[in-house]
């Protein structure tokens, strides 16, 4: 039994006792704490030359379970390298202020998907000023909710090719560092509050408790003020001069879940301890949390049913 399966067996009852799991939420952890357990089936080996059995049992292959992503990772990884251009990729995350989680999580199918569209559009609008790159590249765009102390932290990765196709299937390559990073704040930022003004307008939007008073126009007007007010400003992370190297990289990203096993260092019968980065040093620090507020934690980074965590783009 790994470690979160073992939380999750010593205290999912007593968070449901608390909180009121969605149906995918519930799903994820029937999964988890049943993988390899017997109940989804086994196979059996047979071994020709001595007539040996050995039995296995089989993974739900959640996307969730910290068991189940090795292979699924490897898989895609696989999947994109023919994809290969010789060219040199950007890494950039798009990170949305601290300001707009509470709406984010209450409106994940809708703002999610917003925020891939905002992301996506704006850096294809840029990349075909002749200035930045001049035709349309490809992109990949990975989905993340999670900050490294299982806060909700709603951020995109995109891997951008810094190379496109002209109308007559030539490669053009950017002239100088393809970097669009300086500009695009001011565009996302412009984008995204448009958009979700729009919402705003035509009722799509749903409001927790805790933020009701943001039905009020006037109290919605001022968080949109303070939210212009900000700076939005993409994070540009390494340069990739082989496509190869950038999907290694980005293969961490895509089948990241909440948490690894590896970072739980201690259970007891109600509490655990995780390690996590503080970016404020650059060190590691002991976080230490019941196993409710764990499962609630993790269970908050599952995604609805029906969002897709990484989309393409472009070429």
């Amino acid at each position: 039994m790994h470690k979160i399966q073992e939380i999750l067996h010593l205290s999912y009852n007593e968070y449901c006792n608390h909180y009121n799991p969605s149906d995918v939420q519930r799903k994820v952890a029937f999964s988890i704490m049943n993988c390899k357990s017997g109940k989804f089936g086994c196979n059996i080996s047979v071994y020709k030359d001595c007539g040996h059995l050995e039995s296995h049992n089989n993974s739900y292959r959640n996307q969730n379970c910290p068991c189940c992503q090795g292979l699924l990772k490897e898989l895609w990884i696989d999947a994109r390298k023919p994809d290969v251009i010789d060219s040199p990729y950007l890494h950039v995350v798009f990170t949305l202020p601290a300001e707009l989680n509470p709406l984010i999580y209450g409106n994940q199918a809708l703002l999610y998907f917003l925020m891939h569209k905002c992301a996506s559009e704006k850096l294809l609008e840029l990349s075909v000023d002749k200035k930045i790159l001049g035709t349309t590249p490809g992109i990949i765009q990975v989905l993340h909710t999670l900050g490294q102390e299982l806060n909700f932290h709603p951020h995109i990765h995109c891997i951008i090719t810094g190379a496109g196709l002209t109308e007559t299937k030539q490669l053009l390559k950017a002239v100088e560092s393809f970097n669009p990073v300086k500009i695009l704040g001011k565009m996302l930022r412009g984008k995204f509050l448009n958009q979700l003004q729009l919402f705003y307008r035509n009722q799509k939007i749903h409001f927790s408790n805790s933020y009701l008073k943001l039905k009020n126009s006037y109290e919605w007007n001022e968080l949109r003020k303070f939210l212009y007010c900000k700076s939005w400003i993409p994070y540009i992370k390494e340069t990739f001069n082989d496509f190869g190297n950038a999907i290694d990289y980005l293969g961490r990203y895509t089948h990241r879940i909440a948490i690894s096993n590896s970072r739980i260092k201690s259970i007891t019968n109600t509490y655990m301890t995780f390690t996590a980065k503080d970016y404020k040093t650059g060190k590691q620090k002991i976080v230490t949390l019941s196993h409710v507020e764990f499962i609630r934690r993790f269970l908050m980074h599952v995604l609805p049913s029906g969002i897709q965590k990484i989309r393409y783009y472009g070429f």
